[in-house]
């Protein structure tokens, strides 16, 4: 049987990265159970480097990963645009004010600076928030670079291996899949939306991270969407769109309760998006071109789980990313491997705490704590 120091379940962006990043330290196994690496979240991104998106817990981890994703290529300016209506100022104010002393680059935009960025937009959206250093990133480029560095460090990948058993065994665990096994002294729960299913087979409580379907639909738009387009929100959460090419990608940004599986979008949420678009701007809508969903999974504070579990030694989780995985990659997986190889911190590192991303927080001790 082979023997790694440490396995990670699931290759895509989280168990792609921290491969990468253990790699040049430990013998790894990373154990995906489809057919290819990221087919599920990742393969299905419309992933964008923005300083303002997914909350305060995530906002350190972003800003620490930018610097790796440009110096490596994998950004392209787009900037984003928050929009909002009259009666939105004093929550559009306070938007800005937060996101400033987090130490986010957000500035408020009269409506004439909104027109210039999205033509068309019609006259209630008169209010917005811009943020010059949202940037496009190439998934597909940034989950390679992760799966090369892996592979060139060590990293033994096994597909079409979905975990039937977990089982510890002295200071190690066994792993088991339909044609094959390994042992490990450390396993990574890097599952995504099945991380819960995972930590119960080693027989650890659950986080309760739970899957949430989000809906992109690709139009072809009359007329035909700007070069320049920003990723554009509504301030209530309840849309964004940005271009692809010269077609427009837009989501009703759902977060629809599902389970872990191949997920597929619903006609009425690809409906309601573009219900939404239609009384945001006024072009007109060519064709609908494509549609998909994916799932983003959250633990319940929406803050992002990396650590050892708190009563299952050699359980390590690396899950609960939502929407904010692939943006936050680089330093989510650098902190990651720091605290799963007892390395200390370093200038990717420095600013962020790890105790706030612990999975203790989601224990019932923890909880009573909180």
């Amino acid at each position: 049987m082979d023997e790694f120091d440490i396995a990670i379940i699931g290759a895509g962006m989280a168990g792609a990265s921290i491969a990468a990043e253990c790699a040049p330290h430990a013998r790894v196994l990373l154990v995906e159970a489809e057919d290819s690496p990221g087919y599920h979240t990742t393969g299905r991104s419309a992933a964008f480097w923005d300083e303002i998106y997914g909350g305060p817990a995530v906002v350190p981890l972003t800003l620490a990963s930018g610097d790796y994703l440009a110096q490596h290529g994998f950004l392209q300016p787009r900037g984003s645009l928050v929009i909002g209506r009259t009666e939105d100022r004093a929550a559009l104010e306070t938007f800005v004010a937060d996101y400033g002393a987090l130490g986010a680059t957000v500035d408020m935009i009269d409506r004439a600076g909104m027109i210039a960025l999205v033509p068309g937009l019609r006259e209630q959206w008169c209010l917005g928030a811009w943020q010059q250093g949202c940037a496009d990133i190439d998934v597909a480029g940034l989950h390679q670079h992760y799966l090369a560095l892996a592979r060139r460090t060590g990293t033994v990948v096994r597909l079409r291996a979905r975990i039937d058993s977990l089982v510890h065994e002295g200071a190690g665990w066994r792993l088991a899949w339909r044609d094959g096994q390994a042992r490990a002294g450390v396993v990574v729960n890097a599952a995504g939306a099945w991380a819960d299913g995972v930590a119960r087979l080693a027989g650890a409580a659950p986080l309760g991270i739970a899957p949430l379907r989000r809906t992109i639909t690709q139009l072809r738009v009359d007329p035909p969407v700007p070069a320049t387009l920003p990723l554009t929100f509504g301030l209530a959460g309840d849309f964004y769109f940005k271009p692809s090419g010269d077609r427009l990608w837009l989501s009703p940004h759902d977060e629809t309760p599902d389970v872990a599986h191949d997920v597929a979008p619903e006609e009425i949420d690809v409906a309601l998006a573009i219900d939404r678009l239609e009384q945001v701007v006024d072009w007109r809508i060519a064709a609908v071109e494509r549609r998909w969903a994916g799932l983003r999974s959250f633990a319940p504070d929406r803050a992002p789980v990396y650590g050892f579990d708190p009563a299952v030694p050699g359980l390590f989780w690396f899950a609960g990313q939502g929407g904010f995985g692939i943006q936050t990659a680089p330093a989510a997986a650098r902190l990651a491997a720091q605290l799963l190889l007892g390395q200390s911190a370093d200038t990717m590192t420095e600013r962020l705490d790890p105790a706030r991303y612990a999975p203790a927080r989601l224990s019932p001790a923890g909880l009573a704590l909180a």
